[in-house]
């Protein structure tokens, strides 16, 4: 039992708050989050790359079992410290994708084919791709337009815009950028010997490449807002989701710079109420302006 708990454990159920804050932007987005069968159909995309982001965390774990020993916190993981045996984490890294890969066939072509691209792909990162200065944090980005993809892959989306895809990007990078900051920061003179990427970074690097990455990201969201008009009279008040947008940025700079938190995006999201808070009214209006303004106007 102590051996599928650390299992569990080293799939990250808590990294899939990711999954769901990205795989489900296109459903939302196209009004769709209310209608049952689209709802479940995502519902499932999301279980289902779980599976395959979980594979993912055990394959990571797996090859980077010696470097996360010598880690200050990575060492008390179920595979380093021997909570999990070697044999079958390997085991579960071949059955959770076949399976998950076989059930997506009864949703979706094109997710299957998503997911096996996401698998290949962290599959190369942990091998190569991370070890490969700024491809380590693109990757990262694309990881994330694949999840949103996934959620559109298995409904007929009719309000879909590209700028969705942007936007998603842009703010995983945001996110990747910032973790590297503050883990440099956080190791110091041990950060080479536990990810030798680190010997490729420095502070004014990446305090540009967040500089640059924040601009971005708060403009192609309002460029996505404008051209996605809502089905309301006036039809751009998704501009009102901006303010938020603009607040979840500088509070996230406000934790890296301030606080020095930030080496785990999903742990930030989990504890930082005020975040949260600004993510809830974010939904909240977004929900009034797609689903309740449309419904009251007509």
């Amino acid at each position: 039992m102590q051996a599928f708990a650390g299992l569990l454990k080293t799939m990250r159920p808590k990294q899939w708050t990711k999954n769901l804050l990205f795989v489900f932007p296109a459903i939302i987005f196209d009004g769709q989050l209310f209608e049952a069968e689209p709802f479940l159909r995502v519902l499932a995309a999301f279980m289902l790359l779980n599976m395959v982001a979980g594979t993912v965390y055990i394959i990571n774990d797996l090859v980077d079992i010696e470097a996360d020993r010598q880690h200050p916190k990575k060492r008390f993981r179920p595979l380093p410290a021997g909570e999990l045996p070697v044999g079958l984490a390997r085991t579960a890294a071949v059955v959770l994708p076949v399976t998950a890969l076989g059930l997506s066939l009864l949703l979706s072509v094109p997710l299957t084919l998503i997911l096996l691209a996401y698998l290949l792909m962290q599959i190369a990162y942990s091998f190569k791709l991370k070890h490969v200065v700024i491809v380590d944090v693109l990757t990262i980005m694309i990881g994330f337009i694949m999840r949103v993809a996934a959620g559109a892959a298995v409904i007929d989306v009719q309000n879909f815009s590209p700028w969705l895809y942007a936007c998603t990007g842009l703010l995983a990078l945001f996110l990747a950028v910032g973790k590297r900051r503050q883990e440099l920061i956080n190791l110091g003179d041990n950060a080479i010997n536990t990810r030798r990427i680190f010997q490729e970074y420095n502070l004014p690097l990446i305090d540009d490449m967040m500089r640059m990455v924040t601009t971005a990201t708060l403009i192609t969201y309002v460029l996505y807002t404008v051209e996605v008009p809502t089905q309301t009279d006036p039809p751009y008040l998704g501009l009102l989701t901006v303010p938020f947008v603009l607040y979840g940025l500088f509070r996230y700079l406000y934790l890296i710079h301030v606080r020095g938190e930030g080496s785990a995006p999903d742990e930030v999201l989990l504890k930082d109420r005020a975040l949260q808070i600004a993510i809830v009214l974010f939904g909240l209006t977004l929900v009034v302006i797609l689903y309740a303004l449309p419904e009251i106007q007509a």
